[in-house]
């Protein structure tokens, strides 16, 4: 349309008569924000699992854990996409599960600058230990919410996801 204002030939030329008042701007409401209520949802349930898994695992390395478990042993860089960590992150996250003695890695021998990972059986007992926890976490974040709409939640979820 070539004008400076995008949305200008959106409004109705009358409400551009000398004296007529611009529209009110929507209200901006913090508490009404998707952002924000995610953010507390989050923030709850992050004090869920700190305080049900208490054993110093953090719920990156929780995921990676689980994930391992899951799917077998993996490469890092597809264990990393996964559980939705970058390159840096998935590092980190490992390296602080090796130390730990939670999983172990090779080198592929197709290609040497691919890691592949898999629960050591201290990993695996681990995980098998914290599963019950962890559905429990899962239970009590959505406590507030019926099982239909649980149900709903989680497809919505999925759906933004």
């Amino acid at each position: 349309m070539g004008c400076a204002d995008p949305v200008s030939h959106l409004s109705n030329p009358a409400d551009n008569r000398p004296g007529a008042r611009a529209p009110e701007p929507e209200a901006y409401v913090l508490d009404q924000q998707v952002g924000f209520v995610l953010r507390q949802v989050s923030q709850r349930h992050a004090t869920l699992f700190t305080a049900r898994m208490s054993d110093d695992i953090t719920p990156t390395q929780w995921a990676a854990l689980a994930k391992l478990y899951e799917v077998g042993p993996t490469w890092q860089n597809l264990l990393g996409r996964m559980t939705a960590m970058d390159v840096a992150t998935i590092k980190g996250v490992v390296d602080r599960l090796m130390k730990r003695g939670f999983v172990r890695s090779t080198t592929d021998d197709a290609d040497a600058r691919r890691r592949l990972l898999a629960l050591s059986a201290e990993g695996r007992a681990f995980v098998e230990a914290k599963i019950s926890v962890a559905h429990a976490i899962t239970r009590d974040t959505l406590a507030p919410l019926t099982q239909d709409q649980r149900a709903t939640f989680v497809a919505l979820l999925e759906k933004l996801r």
